[in-house]
């Protein structure tokens, strides 16, 4: 369902030729409000309904997505501008998250028995997991149905009800995705969707929603979490990354140029777990860059991957190529001239300082830079230094693990370049300026729920000490039990 303000309306357009595509209206603080009032009515019902119920509602809506994946494909290469392939892969994602939730949020959100010690051995102790109510979603651009749908199945299995605000550039896929699922379930709106630029974000942030969970760069994420703070609604903040691949003197230095250059290139760069540093052994690196370099040259932007989606990112890419040239940098592949808007083709860099912005900032293209090193420490060290810690990748043969379990980050893969975000039942998230929370997996399921201890006696305890009528006797006992259990 969307929401429209006084008729005002904006304009989305496709990347590559700037044409207009769809108009969409703008929500302001009163639409807003209605559709989390309306999703907050829903919430009674929905949470209502058992695990198994809700699971057949959604896999049901994911049935219908399936049997429509030509027209999510349609929308999302027309405002995202990735090739169709590219498409129907995050769709494909997408669907595998929406089923994983369904069938295990029963399991993982059961209640649970806990021990209740032997001071209350008396009684049993439960933890349960209960819905927070309406959860609000606030999407991005580069991959508009797979990321949201890491925060919006999950909220659903775990019994809220979403309203959700799609990026201002690719609002049909959430708009599609809420019109889905009201076909499933016509008379509950467990998902809206309300399309807007900031402002539209902004209200929902100060809505009555129950928490935020957000996707987007570190800068926008400080100013989300400045609004939740001033109402103490938790959020949920999955931030910017410059992920790092560590390439060891035993690794299978074919596989990690070829799996490397699809990382750092595929949608153009524009994703935020997107290989941007290579720190490779200088035992090998001469081969890995001959072969990395000689793979790129087969990437055509265009073709590859599609034009940049937002245009404004397009002056951040050629500062930071322009910052580590001119620190020093060398260009193997591409350079300057690679910029020609809306397109980037590859550039592949080497030598560049680690303190050029190419290495320390974010940069959301099709760039990536390629340092050596003397050793794994120093190849660890330099993935540490900075303030992000999303994801990372490691190739070695045999000291994959033991150099993954040293990184600063939420999530890596080893021999392998983003499988994490391919495994619904593994959390998402980072550390540091990458964000903090998590999406995905059981932790993901709990993020959208809030713990509540149930305490119940199972039978009177001969020694009662919840009364005025304690005795002298009884904090004696109290006392030598103490002195028992603890104090040898």
């Amino acid at each position: 369902m969307t929401l429209q303000s006084e008729d005002l309306t904006f304009a989305t357009h496709a990347p590559a030729t700037n044409a207009e595509y769809a108009r969409y209206p703008i929500a302001g603080s009163i639409e807003v409000a209605a559709a989390v009032a309306s999703a907050r009515s829903a919430a009674s019902w929905w949470s209502a309904r058992t695990a198994e119920e809700r699971c057949a509602t959604l896999l049901a809506w994911n049935r219908l997505i399936v049997s429509r994946i030509d027209e999510a494909a349609a929308l999302i290469v027309a405002e995202g501008g990735k090739p169709e392939s590219d498409a129907r892969l995050e769709i494909t994602l997408a669907i595998d998250h929406l089923a994983w939730a369904a069938k295990n949020a029963g399991r993982y959100l059961a209640p649970s028995r806990r021990s209740p010690g032997l001071l209350m051995m008396n009684m049993s102790a439960t933890v349960e997991h209960a819905p927070l109510g309406v959860v609000g979603v606030i999407g991005p651009w580069n991959y508009p149905i797979f990321t949201p749908m890491g925060s919006i199945a999950y909220a659903l299995a775990a019994g809220n009800t979403v309203v959700f605000k799609p990026s201002q550039y690719t609002p049909g896929i959430g708009v599609w995705l809420a019109n889905t699922l009201r076909e499933v379930v016509p008379e509950h709106a467990l998902l809206s969707t309300i399309t807007g630029e900031a402002m539209t974000g902004e209200e929902l942030c100060k809505s009555a929603v129950d928490k935020i969970a957000f996707t987007g760069s570190t800068r926008t994420a400080k100013k989300v979490a400045a609004t939740c703070a001033e109402s103490l609604k938790p959020l949920i903040a999955e931030c910017g990354g410059k992920d790092a691949v560590i390439i060891a003197a035993d690794a299978n230095v074919k596989d990690a140029a070829e799996n490397t250059l699809w990382a750092a290139m595929s949608n153009a760069g524009q994703t935020c777990i997107a290989a941007e540093r290579v720190y490779v052994h200088e035992k090998v690196a001469d081969e890995f860059i001959r072969l990395i370099t000689a793979e790129a040259k087969n990437v055509k932007a265009g073709t590859s991957y599609g034009a940049a989606t937002m245009p404004s990112q397009i002056g951040i890419i050629a500062s930071h190529i322009d910052d580590a040239l001119n620190k020093g940098g060398v260009a193997l592949v591409g350079g300057r001239e690679s910029v020609q808007a809306p397109y980037v083709s590859p550039v592949i860099l080497a030598e560049v300082p680690e303190d050029s912005t190419a290495v320390t900032e974010e940069t959301f293209g099709p760039t990536l830079v390629i340092n050596r090193v003397k050793s794994m420490d120093e190849a660890i060290a330099k993935s540490n230094a900075l303030r992000y810690g999303l994801g990372a990748s490691v190739w070695s043969k045999r000291h994959g693990s033991k150099i993954a379990s040293q990184l600063h980050a939420g999530m890596v893969s080893i021999n392998s370049v983003l499988a994490f975000a391919a495994v619904p039942s593994v959390p998402f998230g980072g550390v540091g300026d990458s964000g903090y929370g998590r999406i995905h997996g059981p932790e993901g399921l709990r993020e959208f729920t809030y713990a509540r201890s149930v305490i119940k006696p199972r039978y009177k305890s001969p020694i009662q000490f919840t009364t005025f009528r304690r005795t002298k006797k009884t904090d004696n006992i109290i006392a030598g039990l103490v002195k028992i259990l603890f104090g040898r």
